[in-house]
């Protein structure tokens, strides 16, 4: 059964610091492009960053350019975001996403079938 499970969000002062974590079973990890959406609550989900290849091609969105770092650790079938210099503009429900390959970019969340159950991120000013 393919499965993804999210951690670390949580409340956190604007300026503040979390990396969300997740953690991938039932699949061959490193096949897989993972990615990260955030959805607040009534809007679209919206890419935030995605990681593939055996030299993890890595993809941000504008806006968290230079503040989040994804990462994934193949070992423990793991990605992260970390996510620096929170701002309440980054409030929302994030979500793990996987797909199946590598070699084209994914930017898009109807590229990904596989999903999290998503985790709070709140940033309070």
């Amino acid at each position: 059964q393919v499965q993804l499970v999210e951690s670390g969000g949580g409340l956190v002062q604007a300026g503040g610091s979390l990396t969300l974590s997740c953690e991938a079973s039932g699949l061959t990890f490193g096949s897989y492009t993972m990615a990260w959406f955030r959805e607040v609550s009534g809007n679209e989900r919206e890419f935030v960053a995605s990681i593939r290849g055996p030299v993890d091609y890595t993809d941000y969105i504008d806006s968290v350019k230079g503040r989040f770092t994804i990462s994934r650790d193949n070992a423990k079938n793991t990605a992260y975001l970390q996510m620096n210099s929170l701002m309440p503009d980054d409030t929302a429900v994030y979500y793990c996403a996987a797909r199946v390959g590598w070699s084209t970019r994914a930017l898009e969340s109807e590229d990904y079938i596989i999903w999290g159950q998503g985790t709070q991120v709140t940033v309070s000013s």
